[in-house]
């Protein structure tokens, strides 16, 4: 099975990711994890590097093909071997962010982004067995923000304007309902959201 958890920067995915990986692997199944653009993979991890660097202000669609590159490495070196034999993949983003941060937030045409994903990628990928939207409070969000990066440099995105962060916020929202994936509400603790994404994911 392939699961994701999506959201906004500080909704708490990767602690998710990490927790339902964790309950799945106690209950004996193989997992592995991702948290794209990154992952297991030096290739992945170089390519996040430069898409993460402020200091390259790489164009908008540099940054769709970058994050497209990512997801191939990912999913064909890491993913699909484990999907193969009957593994779960759990990730903490997939295409969705594109086209929230890349798309609504930066004006890249959605409809070329689905495209270029679904050449790029396979029908798995694009359509996930389950998946989940963080959502949060966007002064919350900047307090778990501030907190988590303990006053360092934020990257390409966190850095970005509240004008462009409410884009983003406004396209999670629009993203759950075109492609029908249910919202959990982040303000409750960290396992309160991870009781309620076990129950939701089913497994």
């Amino acid at each position: 099975m392939y699961i994701v958890i999506e959201g906004q920067d500080a909704t708490g995915k990767s602690t998710q990711v990490e927790m339902i990986a964790d309950y799945l692997r106690q209950k004996g199944k193989e997992v592995v994890t991702m948290h794209e653009p990154d992952g297991e993979l030096e290739s992945a991890h170089e390519l996040r590097r430069i898409i993460k660097d402020k200091t390259y202000n790489l164009e908008p669609m540099t940054h769709v093909l970058l994050f497209t590159a990512a997801r191939q490495e990912l999913w064909r070196k890491l993913a699909e071997p484990v999907l193969k034999k009957g593994g779960y993949v759990i990730s903490a983003r997939n295409w969705w962010s594109t086209l929230a941060y890349q798309g609504y937030g930066q004006g890249i045409s959605r409809s070329r982004i689905i495209r270029i994903t679904k050449e790029a990628m396979p029908d798995h990928y694009v359509k996930p067995d389950k998946a989940a939207i963080l959502t949060l409070d966007d002064d919350i969000r900047l307090k778990r923000q501030s907190a988590r990066d303990d006053n360092s440099a934020r990257d390409t995105f966190e850095s970005k304007p509240s004008e462009f962060q409410h884009k983003v916020d406004n396209a999670y929202l629009k993203i759950a309902k075109d492609f029908n994936i249910p919202t959990i509400d982040a303000t409750p603790s960290i396992d309160d959201v991870y009781k309620q994404l076990i129950k939701l994911l089913g497994v």
